[in-house]
């Protein structure tokens, strides 16, 4: 009888403090503000975010005014409340070409040139199959061009094939290579659909002298460029000319408020969403051609200002980290900038509460692309249920999105990081309507389902801060062991 008047003593007092939180987060929310700081940042005035213009100025000083008239504090080592990074526009070169015995490989047809500069000569080719650190062991390379295949056995993501270029490119530069040839050979995606993506200027981080050396992508589903690398030295002529590489400013922007809890502290809780868009594009049929990104990702910036104010009046046990990330359109390049140049030691992260998304066809569900694969999921739940609606799983994991936002970033370095979107229950053409679009404006919005959608995004982070257990994946996840090298077995 004790222990059954202890339990519901238990429950009751649980119930309590849950209906509490709630009842502060609808008081202390200030709906009208956050409106009108979506309205600011989906604004023509800044011409759909894109990264390198003049417009991000306007939205990251925005941010950061926002974050500082919280309370919000600038995370050491940071330029203020700025991550500064060296970003280059990497434009295609007016002559790309590589001939190899009678085989000719021309840019935009079989052969990119993604970052590097002008190279005109005959080079020795050496062939490091994936051109990782144990592929370069032992091996000759000074003043050779290195020849790899696209990815790693572990990460073939489209993620991963990107961010491993810039990997293997250092690699190749310390080992004194002059070059980088990789075969994309991966017969599930269509090389023509590479080229077209990738044949044009791209935003790039500058990684010093490696991002001086060219790396270059061929087309080799066939080995046909392999297989022409015969026993003994295999030389190519290699000619790239015109290739302009023009420096660009990077600013993710970010703050912290300090925990309650002597030693729950130490830990952060990583509130995250990209403030960045697509800039200005094909006009649509009333003549509109800002892509505004109301709802990618205003909605989430907006979502993590409001967080900072909340928590700066109210802070949990743990610490929080609040970080928007610039140019996630351009390939995750901002919150991949912070993975390997942290601010905060990534050990002492011990979640990441992500938003993304393309917007919404349900506004009685928050979809979190990751439920069910970290041990914090009864708590995100539980914070939407509050709120009156439900949390559902990936409903398209076909479309691969966990592994295609900033999320993955600090997944694959073992943080539990999940994204939480706007409800949608297929793409279908709701989703398309305003996915990259000009026609993605605030007034297309529901904006009381946003304020929901706002407020239970709060409640999962307090609930995650103020848990004396620390999240970690579940058992069998992909990330379970990056998970253990970074904590350690818990």
């Amino acid at each position: 009888m004790k222990k059954s008047l202890l339990g519901l003593s238990l429950l009751l007092s649980v119930t309590f403090v849950a209906e509490a939180q709630k009842k502060k987060i609808d008081k202390k929310f200030n709906e009208k503000a956050a409106i009108s700081e979506l309205t600011y940042l989906a604004s023509d005035e800044l011409k759909g975010r894109d990264p390198g213009t003049p417009e991000m100025a306007l939205a990251y000083d925005f941010i950061a005014k926002q974050l500082e008239s919280a309370g919000a504090k600038p995370v050491p080592g940071g330029d203020g409340f700025f991550q500064n990074i060296p970003f280059i526009m990497s434009s295609p070169p007016t002559k790309g070409e590589i001939k190899l015995r009678d085989s000719v490989y021309s840019q935009g047809k079989n052969m990119l040139v993604i970052n590097g500069g002008a190279i005109s000569g005959k080079y020795e080719l050496v062939d490091v199959g994936f051109g990782m650190a144990a592929d370069l062991e032992g091996k000759d390379l000074k003043g050779k061009i290195l020849l790899t295949n696209v990815g790693a056995p572990d990460r073939m993501s489209p993620a991963d094939l990107f961010s491993l270029g810039a990997e293997k490119a250092k690699l190749a530069e310390a080992a004194g290579a002059i070059g980088v040839i990789e075969r994309f050979n991966i017969p599930s995606i269509p090389w023509p659909l590479i080229s077209n993506y990738l044949n044009r200027t791209q935003m790039v981080v500058d990684n010093g002298e490696s991002s001086k050396m060219p790396y270059i992508w061929i087309e080799d589903v066939k080995n046909t460029f392999k297989n022409q690398l015969t026993a003994g030295k295999v030389e190519a002529s290699l000619s790239i000319e015109g290739k302009k590489n023009t420096p660009v400013e990077g600013k993710n922007v970010l703050a912290w408020i300090e925990g309650t809890d002597k030693t729950l502290k130490n830990e952060f809780v990583m509130l995250s969403a990209h403030y960045d868009h697509v800039g200005i594009g094909t006009p649509d049929a009333s003549g509109d051609s800002i892509y505004n990104g109301t709802r990618d990702n205003a909605v989430g910036t907006v979502a993590v200002m409001n967080a900072a104010k909340f928590f700066a009046k109210n802070p949990p046990k743990r610490s929080i980290l609040l970080a928007l990330w610039t140019a996630e359109e351009k390939g995750l390049l901002g919150s991949g900038y912070f993975a390997s140049n942290p601010l905060i030691p990534l050990n002492q992260i011990i979640y990441n509460l992500n938003i993304d998304g393309a917007g919404y066809n349900d506004t009685s569900i928050i979809t979190v692309i990751g439920l069910g694969r970290t041990t914090a999921d009864d708590l995100v739940s539980e914070a939407v249920s509050d709120f009156g609606l439900k949390a559902i799983a990936d409903p398209a994991p076909e479309q691969g999105l966990y592994d295609r936002s900033d999320n993955v970033n600090f997944a694959k370095e073992g943080i539990p990081a999940p994204t939480f979107s706007l409800g949608f229950t297929a793409f279908d053409d709701e989703i398309n309507k305003y996915y990259h679009k000009a026609g993605d404006h605030v007034d297309s919005m529901d904006l009381d389902y946003v304020t929901l959608y706002w407020k239970s995004f709060i409640l999962a982070a307090q609930n995650i801060a103020n848990n004396k257990e620390q999240p970690m994946w579940v058992a069998g996840d992909k990330y379970q062991e990056a998970g253990k090298k970074l904590y350690g077995d818990k």
